[in-house]
């Protein structure tokens, strides 16, 4: 399995607002790990339960982490770095990770040791079509100010993680991706033990 990460601090790279909802307000954020009773609120998740093991995991009281989006689909757009694969079909998939520890989510150094860490992990994993990147980007997190009614919007970091699976059909790219979904499952799962 292919992993690295890259870090996106640009002024035209992509940001987060926490917590964060679309106009009309859905879709929106939810609390999955204070919740998980909220998990049927993901519309993702009925077409792709794997995803939702991974958020489960990922949101577990075990998890340094939480999650704040996420999004799955299936192409046939192949890019020339993704050609090794030799694949005509992809399934990729993002997640949105922001740290549990609130003084964390504003340490850029533990966000760089976090994808250091996947990275290591991840480059041990068997060898499968697939190809994950984790890349740190830049929160606005909304917090409660000291005035009641206000909030305080403080910037921090998150990490977005982009998942790949590949193969010579639909079927067979999903079954790499979810495999290497599990796989990044388990080296969180492994990092949260240490």
């Amino acid at each position: 399995m292919q992993a690295d990460f890259a870090v996106e601090l640009g002024a035209d790279d992509e940001t987060l607002e926490m917590p964060w909802a679309a106009e009309g307000g859905s879709p929106r954020y939810y609390d999955l790990k204070r919740h998980p009773e909220l998990f049927p609120h993901l519309e993702e998740l009925a077409a792709t339960p794997e995803l939702g093991e991974f958020l489960s995991k990922a949101n577990s009281v075990h998890s340094p982490l939480e999650t704040a989006k996420c999004d799955a689909w299936a192409s046939k757009e192949i890019n020339p770095e993704e050609e090794i694969f030799e694949a005509t079909h992809k399934f990729g998939s993002y997640v949105d990770l922001f740290f549990s520890d609130v003084p964390k989510r504003f340490l850029f150094s533990e966000h760089e040791h976090l994808a250091k860490q996947l990275v290591q992990l991840l480059q041990r994993a068997p060898d499968i079509a697939a190809a994950a990147e984790f890349l740190i980007r830049r929160c606005y997190y909304h917090e409660p100010d000291e005035t009641p009614g206000e909030e305080e919007i403080r910037d921090g970091f998150y990490i977005t993680f982009y998942l790949f699976g590949y193969g010579k059909d639909e079927t067979r790219s999903r079954q790499n991706w979810a495999i290497g979904l599990k796989l990044i499952g388990n080296a969180i799962r492994q990092l949260s033990s240490d």
